[in-house]
């Protein structure tokens, strides 16, 4: 196996200890979020590939998807990762801008974005984008930090001399806008991840 594979999969498990050291199981927590989400069906996307947590559950759980993120770098570790495992042929990856994608109208049929809302210079922005590429019978997954999980956040950033920056709109003001763009609404947490399943047409 290539040694830079081999090299990046031992970043990645470090940062999953050092998030577990805080109580933050990441699998656990990614596996959370999917079993919420699930039935799944259709074209999936995932909004912010980020280091390719979310995208590890996935492939794991056998779907073929595309992913896409804004940032060349954090997408090359998350490409790393998945080549130790071996899942590359399920997985298409793009780098796009949330705000405004090359991706045609109603193109996926499931769209995931995990832990990035509160990254969003332009929140709103993005959630029209990611509205606009599903169909009417569309499932859009919002999930993000609990106060709990973003005060661990706070202290795995503060360790590594970083402060962890914090966007001004919340899960619970997606929620609202959502609602108010003809969605049904359902939220589950757990005690680090709070989950927006948000589907239009449904009771």
């Amino acid at each position: 196996m290539d040694k830079e594979v081999i090299e990046n999969h031992k970043k990645y498990l470090e940062r999953e200890a050092l998030y577990k050291s805080f109580g933050y199981d990441v699998g656990k927590e990614r596996d959370f979020i999917l079993e919420q989400a699930k039935p799944l069906y259709g074209k999936i996307l995932e909004a912010g590939t980020g280091k390719g947590h979310f995208t590890l559950t996935l492939a794991k759980a056998g779907y073929s998807f595309v992913t896409f993120d804004i940032s060349v770098d954090e997408q090359r570790f998350a490409k790393l990762n998945i080549a130790y495992f071996g899942f590359e042929k399920q997985i298409d990856f793009r780098i796009e801008n949330g705000e405004h994608t090359s991706f045609t109208e109603a193109s996926f049929d499931t769209v995931f974005s995990v832990n990035v809302l509160h990254h969003l210079r332009n929140p709103y922005q993005v959630i029209d984008e990611l509205i606009r590429i599903i169909p009417h019978q569309g499932k859009l997954i919002l999930a993000d930090f609990t106060q709990e999980g973003f005060k661990i956040m706070d202290k795995i950033h503060g360790l590594e001399g970083n402060k962890h920056e914090v966007g001004q709109v919340s899960l619970p003001d997606a929620k609202a806008y959502l609602i108010k763009r003809d969605f049904s609404v359902k939220q589950t947490k757990s005690i680090y991840q709070c989950v927006l399943i948000a589907e239009r047409g449904s009771a």
